[in-house]
């Protein structure tokens, strides 16, 4: 059996990604090093729920308004998390 996965990803990828860059100027020892930012968007990926789709009308389409309100708040707050503990490490390896 021959199956093609390619269209299948995690949602919260692409929407960290976007979340990180828009939200990278509040942090300026980050946000000129994509290496750094790489690394938040990892640390906030890691905290959120994986929300596997094929294509963006499935997310839109099989959740509720509050659900995506909660969804979207939920990668904000990890997002923002992501920044700080990047930042907080950097500056320890800083000091060592």
């Amino acid at each position: 059996m021959s199956a093609d996965f390619s269209s299948v990803r995690n949602h919260n990828e692409r929407a960290v990604y976007e979340a990180v860059v828009r939200h990278a100027d509040r942090f300026p020892g980050l946000m000129h090093k994509p290496d750094l930012l790489a690394d938040v968007a990892c640390v906030a990926l890691n905290r959120l729920p994986p929300r596997y789709i094929r294509h963006e009308v499935d997310f839109v389409f099989y959740l509720s308004e509050r659900e995506r309100g909660e969804s979207e708040r939920q990668l904000l707050e990890a997002v923002d998390y992501a920044f700080g503990f990047v930042q907080a490490r950097t500056a320890m390896r800083a000091r060592a």
